[in-house]
C-alpha cells in the first residue's frame, strides 16, 4: 500500500503525523497566480515550481535541490508535471492533463522571449501552460488528510514588493514602446 492509500484509512491524529515534516502549504487562487505571473513577466511561475518541488521533497523525503530544479525548469518541468498528476490522482482528482503538451507549450512559450520588441511580450503568457498543474496541485493539497494548509486571502509582503517593482517595470516598458513607436 502506498502512503497516499494509507492516509485515507488513518484516524486524523495519525494522518497528521505522516505530514509532520511538511511545512504548512500556502494555497493561492488561480486568479492570483495568473496576476502574479503576468505582473512578474513570467518569473512568478519559477517561484511556484520551486515551492512545488520543495513540497515534494518534504512530502516524499526526496534528496533533491528544489531551487536548481526550478531554475533549470527546462530539464525538470516534465517530471514536476508527472509528480503533480500522480499525487493529484491519488487524492481523487478527476481531470487529466498531458505533461508532454504542457511541457512543450511552456518551454516553447518561454522561448518567445527572444522575439523582437514588442512581440517578446507574448512569452509572458507561457504560464498558461502551468494552469492545469497548478489547479491539480492545489486540489491535491486541499484534499490530503493531515496536511496543514493555509488559504492566502491577501498578498504577502514579498508579493507586494514584487508587484510594486514589476509594475514600475511594466510602466517603463510600455512607455518605451510607445515612445519608440511615436514618429519623431
Amino acid at each position: 500500500m502506498t502512503m497516499t492509500t494509507l492516509q485515507t484509512d488513518l484516524p486524523p491524529h495519525e494522518a497528521q503525523t505522516i505530514y509532520a515534516h511538511v511545512e504548512e502549504q500556502r494555497i493561492i487562487s488561480l486568479n492570483r497566480f495568473i496576476f502574479l505571473s503576468i505582473i512578474s513577466f513570467g518569473l512568478y511561475p519559477i517561484w511556484w515550481m520551486f515551492e512545488a518541488w520543495r513540497f515534494f521533497m518534504q512530502k516524499d523525503q526526496l534528496n533533491i535541490m528544489p531551487a536548481a530544479r526550478a531554475i533549470f525548469a527546462i530539464f525538470f518541468i516534465y517530471l514536476l508535471f508527472n509528480h503533480i498528476q500522480n499525487y493529484a490522482e491519488a487524492q481523487g482528482y478527476q481531470k487529466k492533463f498531458s505533461s508532454v503538451l504542457m511541457c512543450i507549450g511552456y518551454i516553447g512559450g518561454s522561448l518567445l522571449a527572444q522575439l523582437p520588441d514588442p512581440y517578446w511580450l507574448i512569452s509572458v503568457a507561457a504560464f498558461a501552460f502551468l494552469i492545469p498543474a497548478f489547479q491539480a496541485l492545489n486540489y491535491a493539497k486541499q484534499n490530503t488528510q493531515g496536511l496543514k494548509i493555509k488559504h492566502m486571502q491577501n498578498f504577502s509582503m514579498p508579493q507586494w514588493i514584487l508587484i510594486i517593482i514589476c509594475a514600475i517595470f511594466w510602466l517603463l516598458i510600455l512607455a518605451a514602446l510607445f515612445i519608440l513607436e511615436t514618429p519623431q
